[in-house]
């Protein structure tokens, strides 16, 4: 009876290894995004004489990283559910937890449902307007898995989309007005942040976007179809003309936010232009992916990408130590 009991538990352990295997949450990386409007208005929110409500405008911003995670593990399952035949013909795709018959499909659709609500009611705790862009972010998925993953070039341009919908969701959860969250009074904080930073996350993100798209088509060679059947509408040639385009607009982008001050009213970056000494390192980060496609074969997933490779690890903390050292000199 007792080894019974055991059994299950191994067996019940194993299933929930299994279901959170099946949400990424190593893709939670993504995510991040959430908390960029955070950091980059640092210099606006942060009142050294008002701790309290630091902390609740920290604590709005995780937890809506929470609810994107949410959000996001529920659109993965959802994904797999419908993708399950094609995955198991894919060479890695197969051992993912649905399409090896680890997790059934009730569990996974059950799990999906409930992470999706429970993402959409903790947004909507924080502000009405957070909530309708993390219910328009989790359409967008659901179109993009039923519709737009199938149509050449809207496919990586609805991926960039969602990257956006994340970036305004991040500043949603710290600006405006909600309900008194954490029992104090509604906030109004002045965040005007620059639309290039929209603009510089959608181009980011249509970048790894197109790396991804290349990195597959190399890898999967003369069955690149029967594994994604969008793959038949691109060619290398294609791809790298596009990513030329996009990886120097990324920039261009980038360095007109630096300096976004001057161009509009509407910014939250110092006005002596000192946030230009943030653009090496965006350029850097630019050239070492496409590096690592290149020479390396990476690519096919950024998320490995982003947490494995140690110079761009290091690039990406030295850009964030020195933005963050910007903005605080010209608090």
């Amino acid at each position: 009876m007792v080894a019974d009991d055991v059994q299950t538990q191994v067996i019940s352990f194993s299933t929930l290894k299994n279901l959170t295997r099946a949400c990424r949450p190593k893709q939670s990386v993504k995510n991040g995004l959430v908390l960029v409007p955070l950091f980059f208005t640092i210099n606006i929110w942060w009142d050294s004489d008002n701790l309290d409500r630091n902390f609740i405008i920290v604590a709005k911003a995780l937890i809506t990283f929470a609810a994107f995670s949410a959000l996001s593990g529920a659109v993965y399952l959802f994904n797999d559910l419908r993708d399950v035949e094609q995955d198991r013909r894919h060479p890695k795709k197969r051992y993912r937890p649905i399409a090896a018959g680890l997790v059934s499909p009730q569990l996974a659709w059950t799990t999906a449902a409930l992470l999706a609500a429970g993402g959409l009611a903790a947004t909507a705790v924080i502000n009405v307007p957070l909530l309708a862009v993390s219910f328009g972010y989790i359409s967008l998925n659901l179109a993009y898995t039923v519709v737009l993953k199938n149509e050449v070039i809207l496919d990586v341009m609805s991926v960039s989309a969602g990257f956006v919908l994340r970036a305004v969701a991040g500043t949603l959860a710290i600006n405006g007005t909600d309900f008194g969250f954490g029992g104090l009074e509604p906030a109004e904080l002045p965040l005007n942040i620059s639309p290039w930073l929209y603009v510089v996350t959608a181009l980011g993100a249509l970048f790894i976007a197109l790396v991804k798209r290349r990195s597959e088509l190399v890898a999967a060679g003369d069955v690149a179809q029967s594994q994604r059947a969008i793959l038949r509408e691109y060619s290398e040639k294609l791809l790298d003309q596009l990513l030329v385009i996009v990886a120097a607009s990324t920039l261009m982008a980038y360095t007109l936010y630096t300096f976004s001050s001057g161009i509009t009213e509407s910014s939250n970056v110092p006005e002596n232009n000192t946030m230009m000494l943030t653009i090496p390192f965006v350029g850097y980060g630019l050239f070492r992916y496409l590096y690592l496609m290149h020479i390396k074969g990476a690519g096919e997933a950024p998320e490995d990408v982003l947490l494995t490779d140690r110079p761009l690890r290091i690039n990406i903390l030295l850009w964030l130590g020195t933005a963050a050292l910007v903005l605080l000199l010209n608090m």
